[in-house]
């Protein structure tokens, strides 16, 4: 099989590693890709949001399949493309990618689909905005409706930080917080089946102890000690499948990864927000403890045959990963600063390039991550940090709490 994976970050260097080791693998070509996906795949040029040079670049590689990594390209149409090309391809369509383009889209199917989630008022103008925020009291969370590359929210008790994100904003759902550990659920569907992958938990905040703005994610750790395979059960039952069939019931249907978050209340789980791809830094914990090849799970959603596969198989063990940011990050992240130690196994890259003198430089905020699996989340997670350390990047930061308390038996919150 000839696989095309399209983006350039940590998200599709893990989609890459395990695509690699996929023996059915015969060509793997990443487009742009990064310092990390060059060691594994062909590189191609590409603007991952034009559907139709995505087309067309699948055609020139002869791709059997197309993996979309990020949710711009998906948003854009590009899975749309790429299908009217008669090329299959592991993404959402336009119509259906609305799901995490739109958190009032998103709303408006849990609503029509039963799926329990936060009480939410979408807001256009400043007095809705203070009314919602009257409404469901603090702490405030105010979403961005639109795409913000996993920094379009703000959870504050800061009144006047939550009035000036919506200002900032031409349309935001305000809703009601939601107290309670997180959790991220993968469910890989053709439209149809679904196949929920193992759960994990990730770390949005920049600083220790959940503190400071948001971020695309810090660090990421699973399986989830303290989370019962019931409790997955019925996530798939009450959240991920009726999702799923309402958007087939409007005529969108979803093939691809329908990425679930949720909070875990007292009242049982309420979904957060939905994503429409793998998840960055979840992927890369996720795909570490996958021992069911990639490449048939993702061609079998892309052509409607997940029904007709074997239950997926699993590594024993934890894996953890630890996300190494640029100065600056998530404000104005730092440049061009030289990398050492990048270049090991377990290293997954985001916002990396190689210099034409052969060094490996930042390009981006989030930069890397260091990945370990072991027989214990304490184990893992120790091997995460000793690699980590291994790697230097001038003014680079780091949580050095990433899965600290479920390691101490202790339930994250």
């Amino acid at each position: 099989m000839r696989v095309l994976v399209i983006g350039n970050g940590a998200r599709e260097h893990a989609l890459c590693l395990a695509l690699a080791h996929d023996p059915s693998v015969t060509a793997l070509v990443c487009a742009p890709g990064n310092a990390g996906t060059a060691a594994v795949a062909e590189q191609r040029g590409v603007q991952a949001t034009d559907p139709a040079a995505v087309a067309e670049l699948a055609r020139a590689v002869d791709a059997d399949l197309v993996v979309v990594g990020p949710e711009a390209p998906l948003v854009a149409g590009v899975a749309d493309a790429v299908r009217a090309a008669g090329i299959a391809c592991f993404g959402p369509s336009q119509a259906a990618a609305r799901l995490e383009g739109s958190k009032a889209f998103a709303k408006d199917v849990m609503g029509a689909a039963g799926v329990p989630t936060a009480r939410a008022r979408v807001c256009v103008t400043p007095d809705q905005v203070v009314e919602a925020l009257d409404e469901f009291g603090a702490p405030y969370v105010v979403k961005d409706d639109g795409l913000a590359a996993g920094k379009g929210v703000v959870v504050t008790d800061d009144r006047d930080a939550a009035l000036a994100h919506a200002a900032a904003c031409s349309s935001v759902v305000v809703e009601e917080y939601l107290d309670g550990p997180e959790v991220s659920l993968f469910c890989v569907t053709d439209g149809h089946a679904v196949v929920p992958l193992v759960p994990a938990q990730d770390f949005k905040r920049i600083g220790d102890g959940d503190t400071g703005p948001n971020t695309g994610g810090m660090g990421a750790y699973a399986p989830l000690p303290w989370l019962s395979a019931d409790l997955v059960d019925e996530i798939v039952r009450d959240v991920a499948r009726p999702t799923v069939d309402e958007l087939a019931r409007r005529g969108t249907p979803f093939a691809g990864l329908l990425y679930v978050g949720l909070a875990i209340t007292r009242d049982g789980p309420r979904v957060i927000e939905f994503n429409a791809r793998f998840g960055d830094p979840e992927t890369q914990v996720v795909l570490a403890l996958l021992a069911t090849p990639l490449a048939g799970l993702l061609d079998a959603a892309a052509t409607g045959h997940l029904a007709d596969l074997p239950p997926l198989r699993w590594h024993d063990g934890s894996a953890v990963t630890v996300v190494l940011a640029s100065a600056g990050y998530p404000d104005t992240p730092r440049t061009g600063d030289v990398l050492t130690g990048a270049e090991q196994d377990g290293v997954v890259h985001a916002g990396t390039r190689r210099r034409d003198d052969g060094a490996i430089v930042s390009a981006g905020g989030r930069v890397l991550s260091a990945t370990a699996t072991a027989p214990t989340l304490a184990e893992a997670r120790q091997k995460a940090y000793a690699l980590l350390a291994s790697i230097d990047l001038p003014g680079g930061q780091y949580r050095s709490d990433i899965a600290l308390r479920a390691t101490q038996g202790a339930v994250p919150g």
